[in-house]
């Protein structure tokens, strides 16, 4: 399966905001640097903001740790409906056209909030509601979007499944 990568800053921003509820690194200067990163412009972080972001981070964690195909859809069916307004077709900075999920003038909470939520339902019609998780190793709680050829990613990072793999391993090799 091929993705149109053009349309997964939605999704990426969404996995990001979740693995940074893991890594405890919640603070100003991040979200803005991650905010930019993902074509935010000039976002201005207050703490207000920053409460609200966290707040939408832990939503969004409900959409990777969905059980089940139908209960994904359905997080996310939630997130659509708090989180957009109004989906329109655009264009600008020469790219083709391409949807929105929130205006311009919305806060930026509003417009991460949609941007996360449009994606995450992009990514889920183009992965037929699947290649959505949470990682496998028993110690990282890292969430991920499965873009592989393959998709059937069950880690975060090639360095977590070595590690299971380590352990698994060294689990058979003892002696009973």
């Amino acid at each position: 399966m091929q993705f149109n990568h053009d349309n997964m800053h939605g999704v990426r921003l969404a996995e990001a905001f979740v693995n940074m509820l893991g890594d405890g690194s919640w603070d100003s200067d991040v979200l803005q640097e991650l905010l930019t990163s993902h074509m935010f412009r000039s976002p201005r972080i207050t703490p207000e903001y920053r409460a609200e972001l966290r707040e939408w981070a832990v939503r969004l964690q409900s959409v990777f740790a969905a059980e089940d195909q139908e209960a994904r859809c359905a997080a996310v069916n939630d997130l659509l409906a708090a989180g957009v307004r109004r989906v329109f077709l655009t264009t600008h900075d020469d790219m083709l056209p391409h949807l929105h999920f929130a205006d311009a003038s919305e806060t930026l909470v509003e417009r991460v909030r949609a941007v996360t939520a449009g994606g995450l339902a992009i990514f889920m019609t183009e992965a037929a509601g699947e290649r959505l998780g949470v990682c496998a190793w028993r110690d990282c709680s890292r969430v991920f979007a499965d873009t592989s050829r393959g998709g059937n990613r069950t880690y975060c990072s090639a360095r977590c499944g070595n590690a299971d793999a380590v352990r698994r391993y060294r689990g058979r090799a003892r002696p009973s």
